[in-house]
C-alpha cells in the first residue's frame, strides 16, 4: 500500500492520540508514563506549528497510521539552529516503511529551514528499530545516558544520535552571520 506523508490535520488529533498513547502505555520510546489527553496533544502540536517547525502524518488508504513532528532541542536561544525529531508509528503497521517514510520527510522539510542539527533522542538503548533506522537516515550515535529514566519497573537508558541538516556547521547561518553574540541580532 502507498504511503502518503501529509502535514497533519487538526482531524488527525484523534487518530495521533491513540497511537501515542499505545506507546506510552506499552513501550518506552517515550518516558511520559500517563498518556495527555487529546486535548493536551492538540495543544503540544499547536506549539510545534506556532514556532514553523514540521508536524506530518503518514497515511495509508486516508488512515492515519503514524506521525511526526520537530521541536527545539532546547529552549535556550543559543541552541535556536538545532532540533530534535519524533517519530510515532501505529503499532500493528511496523516493519512497514511508515518510520523512514516519516523521518524522511521531517529530515527533507527540516533541510528547508534555518536548522543546522537534528538530535535524536531514543529511549532503551535496546530499540534497535529505531537506533537502526535513524542509522540508515544518516544519524550518528553521540552518546548513551545510562538509566536516566524509569519506567515499567527498570531503569532505562537514553540513546543520543545526531545528522546534520543542510550545510550543517560548514557555514554561519544567514541569521549568526550578523548576530551580535547575544542571540539577537544586531543593529
Amino acid at each position: 500500500m502507498p504511503i502518503l506523508i501529509r502535514d497533519s490535520k487538526d482531524t488527525d488529533i484523534l487518530a495521533l492520540h491513540a497511537i501515542y498513547s499505545h506507546h506510552v502505555r506499552h513501550g518506552l520510546a517515550s518516558f511520559e508514563e500517563v498518556p495527555p489527553s487529546a486535548e493536551e496533544l492538540a495543544r503540544r502540536r499547536a506549539d510545534v506549528l506556532g514556532r514553523g517547525l514540521p508536524y506530518l502524518a503518514a497515511a495509508i488508504d486516508d488512515e492515519v497510521v503514524g506521525y511526526a513532528y520537530a521541536s527545539p532541542y532546547r529552549a535556550r536561544s543559543a541552541y535556536r539552529f538545532s532540533i530534535e525529531n519524533s517519530v510515532y508509528v501505529d503499532h500493528r503497521r511496523h516493519r512497514a516503511g511508515i518510520g523512514r517514510a516519516l523521518l524522511s520527510a521531517l529530515i527533507a522539510r527540516c533541510e528547508d529551514g534555518a536548522w543546522r542539527q537534528m538530535v535524536a533522542i531514543i529511549g532503551d538503548s535496546a530499540n534497535i528499530a529505531s537506533i537502526g533506522l535513524h542509522e540508515r537516515l544518516g544519524f550518528r550515535t553521540v552518546g548513551i545516558l545510562r538509566a536516566v529514566g524509569f519506567k515499567f519497573g527498570r531503569f532505562v537508558d537514553t540513546v543520543l544520535m545526531q545528522r546534520a541538516l543542510g550545510a550543517g556547521d560548514r557555514t554561519l547561518p544567514v541569521e549568526a552571520a550578523h548576530d551580535d553574540g547575544g542571540g539577537n541580532s544586531g543593529g
